[in-house]
């Protein structure tokens, strides 16, 4: 079973790469699964039913991973409350947030569960609770084990953790070593390429990167960061109007064990001004 998945999406850019470049990354690979975290999608900052349909209407995307500006728009409601998009939002937000922390997907026969969390170290979110014990508690009811006959079984869990520290992505990678396929790390839009698989054999990356700008500060106008830097003044914050965008995405292998066998990273550059073939 192959998974692929895209780091997040960021604005128009992003958007624009994707409609471009998913369906010949499909064709080169014939992934079971293609996911994208999509919580930057409308203008750099959350979600809409509009921005979030450009690429859903290509009808390839399996799910939808989120993250902490889920919420940035009033207009995501209207998404979390569509059943037909398989969006999944942090799982350790309260119970009381719209939406589902983790969904199982189907492509085929295979069945893949998704899962989204939010780290808590150096983010601003409030009332988070603790993402290692939230997934934990999920997997007393999920498993890859083939073995285990008083959980139900999934062909693959995916776990996207949207988190800043490095340390706290790997400290989550090595928890849930040999339980899940893959934990992807997502949220600093700069590729880690630290990825590998874990000695229980789940695949891991710290950051999978973005599909955004390239010649940007994490998608937003350079010039606007610097200049906010320097004078220590906030700046109004748009996104990069570069034609030249990043595209982050990793390739995952997933045997019958429901464990990873590879993992491989995947960045490329769209030039959107460039003729279309």
């Amino acid at each position: 079973m192959k998974l692929l998945f895209f780091g997040d999406v960021f604005g128009k850019p992003g958007r624009d790469a994707l409609r471009i470049i998913v369906p010949r990354l499909r064709a080169e690979h014939d992934p079971d699964f293609i996911i994208a975290n999509v919580e930057n999608i409308a203008h750099g900052t959350g979600i809409t039913t509009a921005t979030l349909g450009e690429i859903d209407e290509l009808g390839i995307f399996n799910a939808y991973t989120a993250g902490n500006h889920l919420l940035s728009n009033q207009g995501v409601r209207s998404v979390i409350d569509n059943g037909a998009i398989p969006l999944v939002r942090p799982i350790n937000y309260s119970e009381s947030t719209p939406g589902v922390g983790h969904r199982v997907i189907a492509s085929g026969a295979k069945r893949l569960l998704v899962v989204n969390a939010l780290g808590r170290v150096f983010m601003k979110e409030e009332g988070l609770s603790n993402p290692f014990t939230a997934i934990d508690s999920l997997l007393e009811h999920y498993t890859i084990d083939k073995e285990a006959d008083d959980k139900e079984r999934v062909d693959g869990i995916l776990v996207d953790f949207h988190a800043e520290a490095t340390a706290e992505k790997r400290t989550l990678g090595f928890f849930l070593d040999g339980r899940v396929s893959a934990v992807v790390g997502t949220h600093t839009h700069v590729p880690t390429r630290d990825e590998q698989v874990l000695e229980g054999g789940t695949a891991y990356i710290s950051d999978v990167g973005m599909v955004g700008p390239a010649n940007s500060s994490l998608g937003l106008q350079k010039e606007a960061m610097v200049q906010e830097m320097v004078t220590e003044a906030h700046q109004k914050r748009d996104v990069a109007a570069s034609p030249l965008v990043e595209v982050g995405a990793v390739l995952i292998e997933v045997g019958a064990n429901g464990l990873a066998s590879s993992i491989s990273h995947i960045r490329e550059f769209v030039d959107l001004d460039a003729p279309q073939t």
